[in-house]
């Protein structure tokens, strides 16, 4: 059982910081921007991690590795209040477009999203070891429409209500989706082939498959939010990296506390009756595979991939403070004069191509023994150096990346509106 997955669609705007004379990093928007880049390049690193690396050891009670403690459910988690946020700075910034622009900017995303659903269903035949998020990422997209209008205080108050509402509703809607025979789950990643059963793929997007739409919703509204702040203000940063490490410390210690100390481990220990899960393990590294049915004590978890209230917490205030760490770090080269970010920043505007290339690699790798003298770490840092380099490469050109390119024209097709004569 993995930690698998991403939320990778990458845009291309902004990628590169704005120039002085002499040629360096000059100005707080462009710092600001490459900061975004920078955090989504982290989180393809992060996933990465958690496709090559091992999340557990090998003895019998599965002791979590230092990769399934730091990267699973954080990396992904951290594409999709990016994606929120990247949502935001093509949306309006601060003030958010409204009207004919709106619309235009609505169909501009619902068509960047059929692209890269398409994406998605097209790597779903790939025979690979990692769940991938693009479908589910692309659905979200559609669903996040109706508050692209909205100002930051307002997609809070949304952001807050969805925290809480939803995993308590997906947790009574789940075993009424998983009673039908067969259920409505599909146990695989969507491909074109699950276009005929809608049922089942739609119960599986947004409620029973690894990155539940229902629940992940709150991650694109907490990044619509943080979007439509004024990211280029050295104090909004801070007060990112302050009230995110706040909230992922609450929210995980309120965790451990309600496991630990009030019985939520026993609880569910009680549920639990498959051994290959156990449970000490699978609530500090992944939940996914276990049926969370049974018993509410599910819902006060904060393990990874739960999609329990305070998962969703901590992962949204881990997301946001390491952003405000990039954001400090972009303003951080444009002091000294130096593009720190360069290579982390290229690799995040091309994360779309990159992760694929990632799958497609994977896919090639899976079920084949390795090349002697390579092992998985190997494997893995190589990936890791050639997504820098060519990262490095393509922001230092200014060039966008082939499925970013294709992505960035659906969005301009869509955002078309044809001048009006009087």
């Amino acid at each position: 059982m993995t930690a698998r997955g991403m939320s990778p669609d990458s845009r291309a705007r902004g990628r590169t910081a704005i120039k002085s004379r002499s040629g360096t990093v000059g100005s707080a928007p462009g710092a600001r921007l490459s900061g975004v880049d920078a955090a989504r390049g982290l989180a393809l690193l992060g996933m990465m991690a958690t496709h090559v690396l091992p999340l557990y050891g090998t003895d019998a009670q599965l002791t979590p590795t230092w990769v399934g403690l730091v990267f699973s459910g954080r990396a992904s988690a951290l594409f999709a209040v990016l994606a929120g946020v990247g949502l935001a700075l093509s949306t309006g910034k601060q003030q958010p477009l409204d009207g004919a622009s709106l619309w235009a900017a609505r169909r501009g995303v619902a068509f960047r999203a059929l692209v890269v659903a398409a994406i998605g269903l097209s790597l779903g035949g790939l025979e690979v070891n990692i769940a991938i998020i693009l479908v589910h990422y692309a659905v979200m997209f559609l669903c996040i429409l109706p508050f692209l209008g909205l100002g930051p205080k307002r997609l809070l108050v949304f952001a807050a209500a969805w925290v809480v509402a939803a995993p308590a509703l997906a947790f009574m809607l789940r075993p009424w989706l998983l009673s039908p025979t067969p259920p409505l789950q599909l146990g695989h990643n969507p491909g074109w082939e699950d276009l005929t059963t809608p049922a089942q793929l739609l119960g599986d997007l947004f409620l029973t498959g690894y990155y539940p739409v229902f629940q992940w919703m709150t991650y694109l509204l907490i990044g619509l939010a943080i979007g439509r702040l004024a990211l280029a203000k050295a104090s909004v940063p801070v007060l990112l990296v302050a009230a995110g490490t706040v909230v992922a410390v609450l929210s995980k210690w309120l965790g451990v506390v309600m496991m630990e100390d009030w019985g939520g481990r026993e609880a569910l220990q009680a549920q639990l009756s498959d051994p290959a899960y156990p449970l000490e393990s699978v609530l500090q590294v992944n939940l996914t595979g276990v049926q969370q049915t049974g018993s509410g004590w599910w819902l006060a978890v904060s393990s990874p991939h739960s999609g329990a209230t305070l998962d969703l917490l901590h992962t949204s205030g881990v997301a946001a403070a390491v952003l405000g760490i990039c954001l400090l770090l972009g303003r951080l080269g444009d002091w000294v004069e130096l593009d720190l970010l360069l290579p982390l920043r290229g690799a995040g505007a091309l994360t779309l191509s990159l992760y694929t290339a990632h799958l497609c690699l994977m896919a090639a790798l899976n079920s084949q023994p390795l090349p002697a003298g390579w092992t998985v770490e190997l494997v893995y840092w190589m990936q890791v150096a050639a997504a820098l380099l060519i990262g490095g490469i393509f922001a230092r050109q200014a060039w966008r990346g082939p499925l970013e390119w294709a992505a960035h024209s659906a969005n301009q097709l869509g955002r078309y509106q044809p001048a009006r004569f009087s």
